[in-house]
């Protein structure tokens, strides 16, 4: 029993110790498996970024080439448009010309027809002349005078008939003069009436602001006129009151060096001078109650003048503030301009306003619509700032392009997204964690074969059997690896 004993403890540490070699040697191949995967997972993550900065480049690369192609198209579609322009210009210049030379052929060849008809009817009276004067000639010598009156009667029709062609001519001539002039008269006469309406249209807007003008400045006149006549009257009462007190002060004077020179006659003189002393000081009495009430009116003008003067200096100060503001608000929007004409594309720089989209008669009845007088206020103030036209348009131009960036932008979020999830997904599938092996993955099956020798027992085998049931990259058996296509790691199947 004692040596069964021995023997049976001998087998179980040999058990023990061949268990426990197993299991280091089920570590060491776990952290030698983990470490290659490790290093094929940063190989194959370093193998996607370069490939996906290949892909991105090829597509930064076309969208620059497709950008490229349309400012090129657009600089030729309007390098087109302006060569059909010249040309168009060209051909009705050539056009004119053509015109004018064929005009100026026409009147030259009708002034030669002239001269020629006119040669020839003078070739032929002066041949008709020769011939009757030869005839008469050898007539008798009595005739000789009816011949000569002939002749000057002929020779009267002839210089008739030059200065009726003459005149006719001049008249003619006259006449186109006249036309000509009446016409570039009648140009004249209307531009001048235009110049002259919007000139009148203008000084009457002048006309307006000035009698705005006025009427505030003879408001604010008006409204101060009786404050300063006021002032200037009690300025006039104080200079008044002033000169009676020193007069009253002078003749207090006197009587006191009058009192002082008939100090022998006050005894004589009592009642008298006790009456004039009682006069005397109910007068400087009085005058002294003018005095006070005229300083008082003093100091309430001097408190109207203060506070009409605070009033004038907060609502100076204020419209220079409003001015301020205007200024500061008109230089932002001229570096917000400054910043857009920055910000601007070829083809924006080129083509700043783009065409309506409406038909040529919905085009006409928009400008019949806007060239009527409207009625309403609000259609009154809208014609105020129909010079913003342009600038609403490429104001609603940027906002729909925004709009369309914003919405691009969401897209191209949502399928980066949509990328790095797919992304995650594929990492987690090829690395092997603790949570990968508690979560259902395809790329992991289980090995059924058991990794213990055969000659253990199989009590004690179960446990371990047991271990090797689960998914563990140690169960996976070497004829189902195979490389990936892709990374050239060794994946699972």
């Amino acid at each position: 029993l004692r040596e069964s004993e021995k023997q049976n403890r001998h087998a179980r540490e040999e058990k023990e110790s061949v268990l426990r070699q197993l299991q280091e040697l089920k570590n060491e191949m776990k952290q030698d498996k983990l470490a290659k995967e490790e290093r094929s997972t940063t190989l194959n993550l370093h193998k996607l970024r370069t490939q996906w900065r290949t892909v991105l480049r090829e597509v930064k690369d076309k969208e620059l080439r497709q950008d490229i192609e349309i400012l090129s198209q657009t600089f030729a579609r309007v390098m087109d448009c302006k060569d059909s322009v010249i040309e168009s210009l060209a051909t009705d210049l050539e056009e004119a010309e053509e015109q004018h030379a064929q005009a100026l052929r026409s009147h030259l060849y009708n002034i030669d027809r002239l001269l020629q008809l006119q040669h020839s009817r003078l070739t032929c009276l002066e041949e008709g002349y020769s011939t009757q004067l030869e005839a008469l000639k050898m007539e008798l010598e009595a005739e000789r005078r009816t011949i000569l009156e002939q002749h000057e009667r002929e020779s009267c029709y002839l210089r008739d008939v030059a200065l009726a062609t003459e005149q006719n001519y001049a008249k003619n001539n006259h006449e186109a003069t006249l036309n000509f002039q009446s016409a570039r008269d009648d140009i004249k006469y209307k531009s001048q009436q235009e110049k002259q309406y919007s000139r009148l249209q203008l000084r009457g807007k002048v006309e307006v602001l000035w009698e705005q003008f006025q009427r505030a400045m003879q408001s604010y006149t008006e409204a101060t006129e009786h404050q300063k006549i006021a002032f200037e009257a009690l300025k006039q009462k104080d200079k008044k009151s002033s000169r009676e007190i020193e007069m009253q002060a002078k003749k207090l004077q006197k009587l006191q060096d009058l009192v002082t020179a008939t100090k022998g006659q006050i005894a004589a003189h009592l009642r008298e001078s006790e009456k004039q002393n009682r006069h005397a000081r109910e007068e400087k009495e009085s005058v002294l109650r003018q005095l006070q009430e005229l300083k008082n009116e003093m100091k309430q003008a001097r408190a109207m003048a203060h506070g009409s003067l605070a009033r004038l200096t907060t609502q100076s100060s204020a419209a220079l503030k409003a001015l301020a503001r205007v200024v500061e608000k008109a230089q932002r929007i001229l570096r917000l301009a400054e910043m857009c004409r920055r910000l601007e594309t070829e083809e924006e720089k080129v083509l700043p306003f783009y065409p309506s989209s409406l038909a040529e008669g919905d085009q006409r009845e928009a400008q019949q619509v806007l060239e009527e007088t409207p009625t309403e206020p609000l259609a009154q103030a809208m014609r105020d700032y129909v010079g913003l036209e342009r600038f609403w348009q490429r104001f609603n131009k940027v906002k729909l392009e925004e709009q369309a960036l914003e919405r691009e932008r969401a897209a191209l979020s949502q399928r980066n997204q949509h990328l790095r999830e797919l992304l995650r997904q594929y990492l987690a599938g090829i690395s092997v964690s603790q949570e990968v092996l508690s979560e259902p993955n395809a790329l992991l099956i289980v090995e059924r074969k058991s990794c213990v020798p055969a000659d253990l027992p199989r009590a004690e085998g179960g446990h371990a059997q047991g271990h090797q049931s689960t998914k563990h990259p140690d169960s996976l058996s070497e004829g189902d690896a195979h490389p990936d296509p892709i990374h050239g790691s060794t994946g699972t199947s």
